[in-house]
């Protein structure tokens, strides 16, 4: 991974930032010591973004069940009490 920036470092020097984005890959960013966030550059970011979401040819071709996806949860129902007949 690429260098870590303080917050305030960031803020100040974000262009330097985006470059060094760009071309030394992703950097992280601290807040008070603790990693809060990262600058990735854009074709890195669409292509782990493309691999979260399944496109159609995918989803169909998936070997497991994908009906939980396409069916809304049912609903429960109260159940009438039997009637008796004497």
């Amino acid at each position: 991974m690429g260098k870590t920036w303080q917050v305030q470092d960031a803020k100040a020097r974000f262009s330097e930032l985006l470059e060094a984005s760009l071309s030394e890959g992703p950097q992280i960013v601290t807040k008070r010591g603790v990693e809060a966030a990262v600058l990735v550059p854009i074709e890195q970011w669409r292509r782990l973004e493309k691999m979260t979401k399944p496109n159609l040819k995918d989803l169909l071709l998936t070997p497991k069940a994908r009906t939980d996806m396409l069916t809304p949860p049912r609903k429960k129902h109260r159940h009438r009490a039997t009637p008796i007949f004497e």
